[in-house]
């Protein structure tokens, strides 16, 4: 069973997760970080120093949201950045903050569907992804996009929320989950279902050695996961 946002409504995955980014954009930033403590901020680190080895000129940011991951990929100089989602409350936002920091020119944040990406066939160096795929409604289609838009020899970075399995943080992290995250991303948000909808595509994300089966079958290579943080989130990578 797909899970969407907003159960009483007819309209299809993709169109309520534009719908319920929209509704959090202007708090996501704030929510984000204080959702994960902050944690956030180590794994895009972390994600980032990945492609340190192929040294990106051209790097996609699918999912981009407000561009927190495109801003972090400058850390590899590369000659640009394009940033492409499909909420435009969330690019809003993203577009407001690059103008703030002067990074406007180096990051291009573009209106665009993962499942058909405006860009020609082998264009870019390295395409990265945080938090994003989980919202795909078609995961294997828009694998399969990013797979087609990158170079032979290109890196694929993929930053998602996994689920741990070791005793005790196995428990803690679903009492969190569950109970703490939906409260207070209602109270910031103002939104009641995005943060029930959090947890649940968590649940029913295919995690680890799963999503690697996913990722091998479209055609990627040397694929690999890291757990990140005793599990919460995982690092996957693999080459076209």
């Amino acid at each position: 069973m797909m899970v969407v946002p907003y159960k009483d409504e007819h309209s299809g995955k993709k169109e309520q997760v534009a719908k319920m980014f929209d509704n959090i954009s202007g708090r996501y930033d704030l929510l984000n970080h204080l959702l994960s403590l902050g944690i956030d901020i180590q794994w895009r680190k972390k994600a980032i120093r990945e492609l340190k080895g192929i040294q990106p000129k051209l790097i996609l940011d699918v999912a981009t949201g407000t561009g927190d991951f495109a801003i972090q990929a400058l850390d590899l100089h590369p000659d640009k950045v394009i940033g492409v989602d499909i909420s435009e409350g969330m690019l809003d936002v993203g577009r407001k903050k690059l103008k703030a920091r002067h990074l406007d020119e180096k990051i291009e944040l573009k209106s665009g569907d993962s499942e058909n990406l405006p860009f020609e066939e082998n264009k870019f160096d390295a395409v990265i992804v945080a938090f994003g795929v989980r919202n795909f409604e078609n995961l294997e289609k828009g694998l399969g996009e990013i797979f087609r838009v990158v170079k032979p020899g290109g890196k694929v970075v993929i930053l998602e929320f996994s689920k741990p399995s070791g005793f005790p943080f196995k428990q803690l992290y679903n009492f969190y989950f569950k109970f703490v995250l939906p409260k207070i991303g209602r109270l910031v948000s103002q939104d009641q279902a995005a943060y029930t909808y959090l947890p649940e595509s968590v649940q029913a994300f295919p995690d680890g050695k799963d999503f690697l089966k996913i990722l091998t079958g479209i055609g990627y290579k040397n694929t690999a996961c890291k757990p990140l943080t005793f599990g919460i989130s995982s690092l996957y990578t693999g080459i076209k």
